[in-house]
């Protein structure tokens, strides 16, 4: 390895925590916020978009959207996520982080602006174009993930490279937050304007003619985050562990990394507080804990449980909702505290710089395709498993029962799974990727 460039890479893996550090977290972690705003705001607006265009007076659910249309409104950004994925791991990994850090964006942007703008004449129309926005929106996050991680882990510093990497992953739950309290706020703007609590559906079967318009803004102020961090991603050098390792430019990497190290100033920071618990603890334990302590621990306390939740469904069913919603919280927790960040963190940091963003994008969409079987799978068998057992008999909540016993299965082989995966805790890079040792072979002339 030359001097120069390695030289670059130990100054980066000893560097003591400084404000690019958190600058880098800010940037990258603004993407997360708007993914998850954008993946999970939608769950916010179906009953609106049931409401607006699906009420049929007489019906078993009045204003409620049709099943299928539900599945393919939720689960269809699901699709364009894994695709993006794969896509732009990929590219990321054959032109540089930076230049398809900002093409993921622009795609996000202009995505949730004309999700916004989904018309047509009927409810197909308008729900057609909407999946079709959604899509392409799920293709510009897809791109984010491992873009985001693959940079953070380039930037960060050997110690705590595993929280700084779920600090970025952690900003989902502001998102997810964020994205309902936007909708309490707007709806409440428009409820007082207009005089329709809650848009409820008036005497004569429909909602106010403006709470069209409510949906449409909660799903554009996707774009609102998404076009503020342009800038900044903009501004970002490469990294120079993709400038030294695979664009085999040292004296650029030195450069970019030396105005870094050196000229960075801290941006306007967000609070981090008020999350989703799990994440933080993964944040300030990680680097202390390892990875694989922290995901096996995950895995096993999901399926312990989910078993809890499944096997006594029907005592939890019968009005213990209590109960029900405190081991649902908990199954949450761990996995935040366990696969749902160690998987996005481990894949940042195991392969060789060549291929990183490539192998991470693969090992996101695969989470994502566990998304969407999720999303368009489990919800339809434990719907219609419930009609059809109790319409034989059985008692009610069969269905459900039985996807979380085949979720407890799921997690117990993802913990088995686990003993299979490399520690990367307080390794280099370049040295949990074998590259190190690459470097020092003799070449062949």
């Amino acid at each position: 390895m030359p001097e120069t460039q390695n030289n670059v890479l130990n100054a980066l893996d000893v560097a003591k925590t400084q404000w690019y550090h958190f600058t880098a977290i800010v940037i990258a972690g603004m993407g997360f916020f708007t993914d998850a705003y954008d993946l999970f705001c939608i769950s916010l607006v179906t009953k609106l978009l049931g409401r607006t265009y699906y009420y049929v007076e007489g019906a078993e659910k009045p204003g409620s959207l049709p099943p299928n249309v539900s599945a393919a409104v939720n689960g269809v950004a699901f699709c364009g996520t894994l695709a993006g994925q794969l896509f732009f791991g990929w590219l990321g990994d054959k032109m540089g982080r930076k230049k398809v850090y900002g093409i993921t964006l622009m795609i996000m942007v202009l995505a949730s602006i004309a999700s916004g703008h989904s018309f047509g004449h009927g409810p197909k129309f308008v729900m057609g174009t909407l999946c079709f926005w959604r899509f392409w929106l799920g293709f510009g996050i897809g791109g984010d993930y491992p873009l985001s991680a693959t940079i953070m882990s380039e930037y960060a510093n050997k110690k705590t490279r595993g929280g700084f990497i779920a600090a970025v992953f952690a900003m989902q739950g502001f998102g997810i937050l964020s994205g309902g309290i936007f909708a309490i706020i707007i709806s409440a703007i428009f409820n007082a304007r207009f005089k329709a609590p809650s848009f409820a559906l008036d005497p004569a079967g429909s909602t106010v003619p403006q709470a069209d318009y409510v949906w449409r803004i909660i799903l554009m102020a996707g774009a609102i985050p998404a076009a503020l961090t342009y800038y900044w991603r903009m501004k970002m050098p490469e990294t120079a562990r993709y400038t030294a390792l695979v664009a085999k430019n040292g004296k650029q990497a030195a450069a970019d990394m030396s105005k870094v190290l050196q000229i960075a100033k801290a941006q306007t920071l967000i609070a981090l507080c008020g999350t989703v618990p799990g994440y933080w603890f993964t944040v300030f334990l990680i680097d202390k804990m390892g990875r694989f302590a922290i995901q096996l621990m995950g895995f096993c306390m999901m399926t312990i449980f989910m078993l809890a939740l499944a096997i006594p469904y029907n005592h939890w069913a019968k009005g213990n909702h209590v109960g029900f919603v405190v081991l649902y919280s908990l199954t949450f927790f761990f996995a935040n505290f366990g696969p749902n960040a160690t998987t996005f963190i481990v894949p940042a940091e195991i392969f060789p710089a060549r291929l990183r963003a490539t192998c991470h994008g693969i090992s996101a969409a695969s989470g994502k395709s566990g998304a969407i079987v999720g999303a368009f799978g489990f919800l339809y068998l434990a719907q219609n498993q419930d009609k059809t057992k109790t319409d034989a008999g059985y008692p009610p909540g069969i269905g459900m029962r039985n996807s979380l016993i085949v979720l407890a299965v799921i997690n117990l082989l993802g913990a088995l799974f686990t003993f299979l995966v490399p520690e990367s805790k307080g390794k280099s890079l370049e040295e949990i990727s074998g590259e190190d040792q690459q470097a020092q072979q003799p070449t062949q002339s």
